[in-house]
């Protein structure tokens, strides 16, 4: 949609540890992304990090003869993202009681300034320019009718996330609190948040609870073990990755019930994907629930194939269809009774899907005022 403008637009993408900065242009980099610390605990530090990166960016483009239209970033939530006010934030305490960001960098920069969820900004990244137009491309290249316009992304790392798109716009909900996954019930504990399975303290926790292995473990290191490349409790390893994947799939689940569309996987723990997907695809394509009556019943009215995979794209794409008779008259209409859904992950990779979401974001605001 905007791969060949011209428009420079300053972004950020704002961690509990590092700020990091740069300039897109057309879905590309043109200042190198760097990072400063975030000083989350101390709010003027904080801001003069903020004032700091972006002031080198702008000095950056300065010397290349270019201007910057609008500043867009990514922050987490909770927000209210359209007024551009951060509040309360566990991992950045500099923000308790609320912070107004949008006017104060308005305030300095005489810029328009935008903020979003980092993981709406993923799933609008992918959307436009990532998985979205990539998956229907190849849909069409194998000859397959299924177009998808609504994606749903999803971010596996130090907390679980989730963007909506529907007909190709991001959708934020009138409380900018669309797609907050986390605030669903974990599957197995009900009185706690889906995030404390999906997320990296899940993954070392649930480690930990199955077997005596005390060394402090990142994820990837009880990756390694799962694959028998690290010593350690492989069983409690692949426990580990099993149950993120379970817990994982019965919140998409829950989602995908509603929203309907292909879905999208990001963030750093995706790397663990060969011990998770199987059991997160056995849980989106699962018939372990029960109507009143004692019926089993699907997980869900769609299958979900992986189409990263070869043999689930050849699945999704196999022929279903069947001729069914309009009554009272000789015509027949083709009729596929089975409703089918995509998964992938990151084609962009997330920190870029998500830059390009916050320069898109922008421009296409600007020009709705137009």
């Amino acid at each position: 949609m905007y791969k060949n403008d011209q428009r420079v637009v300053l972004t950020l993408d704002a961690g509990g540890t590092n700020f990091v900065f740069s300039a897109i242009r057309g879905y590309e980099e043109i200042v190198p992304a760097f990072s400063l610390p975030s000083h989350a605990d101390h709010l003027d530090e904080c801001l003069q990090t903020i004032r700091d990166g972006f002031t080198s960016v702008l000095k950056s483009l300065q010397t290349m003869g270019l201007q910057a239209i609008a500043i867009s970033f990514a922050f987490p939530g909770p927000a209210d993202f359209r007024r551009g006010i951060i509040m309360d934030l566990n991992n950045m305490p500099a923000f308790r009681g609320g912070v107004p960001l949008k006017d104060y960098l308005e305030d300095i920069f005489h810029l328009p300034v935008f903020i979003n969820n980092d993981a709406d900004l993923f799933a609008y990244g992918e959307c436009i320019a990532g998985a979205l137009p990539q998956t229907n491309a190849l849909l069409a290249e194998k000859g397959c009718s299924k177009q998808f316009n609504n994606l749903i992304g999803f971010t596996f790392g130090t907390g679980f996330g989730c963007g909506i798109t529907s007909n190709k716009e991001l959708y934020i909900g009138d409380n900018s609190s669309a797609g907050e996954i986390i605030m669903m019930r974990h599957k197995h504990k009900r009185d706690i948040i889906v995030e404390e399975g999906v997320s990296i303290r899940a993954i070392k926790r649930v480690y930990h609870e199955h077997c005596q292995d005390e060394r402090d473990l990142t994820p990837y290191d009880i990756f390694r073990i799962g694959k028998g490349e690290l010593e350690g409790d492989k069983t409690a390893a692949l426990k580990a990755f099993e149950e993120f994947g379970e817990v994982a799939g019965d919140g998409i689940a829950q989602a995908i019930t509603l929203l309907d569309g292909l879905i999208v996987l990001g963030g750093g723990l995706c790397g663990g994907k060969e011990l998770f997907m199987p059991a997160l695809l056995n849980e989106l394509n699962g018939n372990d629930i029960y109507d009143l009556d004692g019926r089993r019943k699907d997980r869900l009215r769609m299958k979900v194939f992986n189409l990263d995979d070869e043999a689930g794209l050849e699945a999704f794409c196999a022929s279903k269809t069947k001729q069914i008779p309009v009554p009272g008259s000789q015509r027949f209409v083709e009729y596929d009774p089975v409703k089918r859904l995509g998964i992938v992950f990151s084609k962009l990779g997330t920190s870029k899907a998500t830059s390009i979401g916050a320069y898109a974001f922008a421009l296409h605001e600007l020009d709705k005022k137009q």
